[in-house]
């Protein structure tokens, strides 16, 4: 009797997963196929996750057990190095493959080239597979082969390129009895307790979600997408994280609504999608530059330094507890500690005020972004992260730097986002929110005084990039 492997890694469903379905074939009818979780062993803090996240992986985990239990499998959980435990996993079982899906992370390819070096000194196979990506790596490239460094023309091709369709849920698997199996995470095991309320985890839900927007809210995407204070948006990027949908499932019901909506209709959907394509553009790029997690990807920008706000030492703090002074600014931060999740567009407001305002390295920010975001992706984040700050990838250029009190006229005017999640301010005239208050004062009581001038910190920051950028040429700057 056949014996395989599946690891779950970032995969947590049984429908159109495509290690999972090709393990379950590669066993037959009468093999068995052993499905495993192995849970990480670091505590405390960690710069790539916090307590919101391993809150929705363990709820995650725990409805695929009992998805994989409804169709005769069983979900089985090891504890410590990845590679280790596959090993021994092996030595228990006499299985001679292990099955995943392919991680675009460094730390999971890194992962994957050790694995893959294990199974080739035990004799057995290790098999990726392309899942996290409808085209990944090398599938949208320039003419001349090369990777591409400008986001509409890889859209283009990306657009071109065949679509896979979805595969079926699977119906059947089977799970020796007498494996055994840790019990399932819970967050405490990583020393963390989370106060963040999370959407409900699991692979039902996220189809849930999926079906909600696409009903309805993705034929005004285009309209709503932006507005702050409007639920114009998905809500399933972390059921994308964490695999509980594929890129395939979204993209297909997608375009399966786009045939029965009018123009304008259509071009939301075409909007949305763009998101996806987003997604997978930084994901390419995190694959052939790796170092973008260390350094700025337009290499005229490395070395250029972040001096902070002058005489405010805890600047960085008040920006993460949402208590700069700038409500557009405050109410998204206090969004993300409540829900673990910020509007799209509060993460490039978020972002550019801590750069281009604070002149804070924007890599204390991806990395606070990343401890606190319950659908934390790498890449994206990332790339939102140098775009922001002007270092990236079709970044925004330096000099594009948004003024908050401008971004919560054209996409919060009536104050509905900010009011929602600053209580301080709720009964405050709309106007109140939309210009600064006079120097030294309060919008109302008990909300901190604006903590800096935009106008004298966009000029700063003019300046110190023009300093750098005259630096490289040896030219005296303005």
């Amino acid at each position: 009797m056949k014996k395989v492997i599946h690891w779950f890694r970032r995969d947590f469903r049984i429908t159109d997963n495509t290690a999972l379905t090709a393990a379950v074939a590669s066993a037959g009818p009468e093999g068995e196929v052993i499905p495993v979780y192995i849970a990480s062993d670091w505590q405390g803090s960690h710069r790539w996750t916090g307590p919101a996240r391993q809150e929705f992986l363990c709820g995650s985990l725990a409805s695929l057990a009992k998805n994989l239990e409804a169709i005769g499998g069983r979900l089985i959980i090891r504890r410590g190095d990845a590679v280790a435990e596959l090993e021994k996993l092996v030595q228990e079982t006499g299985a001679t493959a292990i099955f995943a899906n392919r991680d675009p992370d460094p730390f999971g390819r890194a992962m994957e080239a050790k694995l893959e070096r294990v199974a080739r000194e035990r004799g057995i196979e290790f098999l990726v597979h392309k899942d996290v990506c409808i085209h990944e790596r090398d599938e949208a490239l320039t003419g001349q082969g090369t990777v591409f460094r400008v986001f509409t023309p890889y859209s283009k091709v990306w657009f071109a390129l065949p679509k896979p369709t979805p595969g079926p849920a699977l119906k059947k698997i089977t799970t020796p009895a007498s494996i055994t199996s840790l019990p399932l995470p819970e967050l405490s095991e990583w020393g963390l307790v989370s106060t963040a309320a999370i959407p409900e985890p699991g692979e039902r839900a996220a189809r849930e979600r999926l079906k909600a927007f696409v009903s309805g809210p993705i034929a005004e995407y285009g309209a709503h997408r932006d507005i702050m204070g409007v639920a114009g948006t998905s809500q399933i990027s972390q059921d994308l994280r964490f695999g509980l949908l594929s890129p395939r499932q979204i993209y297909a019901a997608a375009k399966q609504v786009e045939e029965g909506l009018p123009p304008e209709g259509r071009k939301s959907v075409m909007k949305f999608l763009a998101e996806i394509v987003w997604r997978e553009f930084y994901m390419q790029l995190l694959w052939h530059y790796p170092e973008l997690l260390e350094q700025e990807f337009n290499s005229n920008w490395r070395g250029m330094p972040w001096p902070a706000l002058p005489g405010v030492p805890d600047a960085f703090e008040r920006w993460c507890s949402g208590m700069t002074g700038f409500p557009i600014v405050d109410a998204a931060m206090r969004q993300l500690a409540a829900t673990g999740w910020m509007h799209n567009r509060s993460r490039m407001i978020t972002a550019m005020f801590l750069t281009k305002d604070l002149h804070i390295d924007w890599r204390l920010g991806e990395a606070f972004f990343m401890r606190s975001l319950v659908d934390g992706e790498i890449a994206s984040n990332n790339g939102g992260w140098q775009w922001s700050a002007g270092t990236g990838a079709d970044a925004a250029p330096y000099f594009r730097i948004q003024n908050p009190w401008s971004q919560t006229k054209r996409y919060d005017p009536e104050g509905a986002y900010i009011r929602r999640w600053i209580p301080e301010l709720r009964n405050v005239s709309n106007a109140s929110l939309l210009e600064p208050p006079a120097d030294g004062c309060s919008i109302a009581p008990g909300y901190p005084v604006p903590m800096l001038d935009h106008s004298v910190e966009r000029d700063r920051t003019l300046d110190l990039f023009a300093r750098h950028k005259a630096s490289l040429t040896g030219a005296s700057s303005p």
